[in-house]
């Protein structure tokens, strides 16, 4: 996020990929020149320096639901400052399946918190739209309110991107459902980055939907039935193929260790994207709390439950999670685990340059306490 302040500074730390320390200058939000030095000032404690985090997925935040019935802009800049904190420069609101009346309206709401304020409008690139084109199986749902869930038609769609100020840049969706490959093409055609998720789609629709232009699988290994056929299921094929980069939310409680290890192995660190999928429960109590309106469960281990649905209801940790996590569960370095939560997305997204510690990148910058560098 850029600095508005036109006083310029410096800042020092560990880079995060040479593992130098470097002195970083800054003018007007943009880095004006990184040089390395030989060592820090202030040796009493060492500190990372890396690009801001890049979440795609955001629900909520610090008891702001952007898919709540009662958003408001002062929702919107509570939250942004909530997840700036948590070292997250760039997100994405993301609104889950809802009525057409709540989707329209919070899209708007969004919209124009972003048009007014100037932090906003350089943090938030743009929105996600989780569904309400996606499976209606249970399980394939998730904690999507099925009563909402419908086929997909382009002249509704456009209806919620003209409430957003055309900034819903991606879309997730299940291409087995009537009408999604032709609304995948149109998508495509327009620049919206679409995923596949909360879908059961066969390999052969899977590898259709990336024929249309489908780029990214939403939070792979979630969003899918409890028992599934051992061979034919919708993960392998997008394991499989090159062209689909998953989300993946590695808090712990989302997918089992081994579970990340084989996806990065398959994958590798330069076509897999860490995503948060947090919502507005996040910091709070374990109790029980409403989401969608159905009753959660946060458990003391973080875990958000859906009793009635027997399924997880979104994430309640922050995105340096997942980065700590995946170096734990895949010993990859620091340098990979920063990259999968930064330039991987920004690489999909078009924001480049709000992923680098260069001249005339943006001052898209965290400090942290840090493993070290492999």
């Amino acid at each position: 996020m850029k600095n508005h302040n036109s006083n310029n500074f410096t800042i020092e730390g560990i880079h995060f990929e040479t593992g130098s320390p470097v002195r970083i200058e800054i003018a007007d939000g943009i880095i004006v020149k990184t040089d390395e030095i030989r060592s820090l000032k202030n040796k009493a404690i060492t500190l990372f320096v890396s690009p801001g985090l890049i979440d795609n997925q955001i629900n909520g935040y610090a008891g702001v639901d952007f898919s709540g019935n009662n958003l408001t802009l002062e929702d919107v800049n509570r939250a942004a400052n909530a997840v700036w904190r948590d070292g997250v420069t760039s997100f994405f609101p993301t609104l889950i399946t809802n009525s057409h009346e709540n989707l329209t309206r919070n899209l708007r709401i969004l919209s124009e918190a972003v048009r007014t304020d100037e932090k906003l409008e350089d943090s938030i690139p743009g929105f996600h739209l989780e569904g309400p084109y996606i499976s209606p199986d249970e399980g394939y749902r998730g904690c999507h309110p099925s009563q909402h869930i419908r086929k997909p038609k382009w002249e509704e769609f456009l209806g919620y991107q003209e409430a957003a100020g055309g900034k819903i840049i991606q879309i997730t969706l299940a291409p087995e459902i009537e009408g999604a490959m032709e609304f995948i093409k149109l998508c495509s055609k327009n620049g919206i980055i679409v995923a596949l998720g909360h879908t059961n789609a066969s390999s052969e629709l899977i590898l259709q939907a990336v024929e249309n232009g489908a780029r990214l699988s939403t939070h792979l290994g979630n969003g899918c039935a409890n028992f599934i056929h051992r061979h034919k299921n919708p993960i392998w094929q997008q394991l499989a193929t090159d062209l689909l980069t998953p989300t993946i939310i590695v808090d712990g409680l989302h997918l089992l260790s081994e579970e990340v290890q084989v996806f990065y192995k398959v994958k590798g660190p330069e076509n897999i994207i860490l995503t948060s999928d947090v919502v507005h429960v996040i910091g709070m109590n374990p109790g029980k709390y409403v989401f969608l309106g159905s009753e959660v469960i946060l458990t003391e281990e973080g875990m958000l439950y859906n009793p009635d649905l027997k399924c997880l209801a979104g994430a309640s940790f922050p995105l340096k999670t997942g980065v700590e996590n995946i170096m734990n569960f895949t010993g990859c370095s620091l340098t990979n685990a920063i990259n999968m939560a930064s330039r991987n997305v920004a690489g999909i997204f078009g924001l480049s340059g709000r992923c680098c510690l260069t001249e005339g990148a943006r001052a898209d910058i965290i400090l942290f306490k840090g493993k070290g560098i492999k």
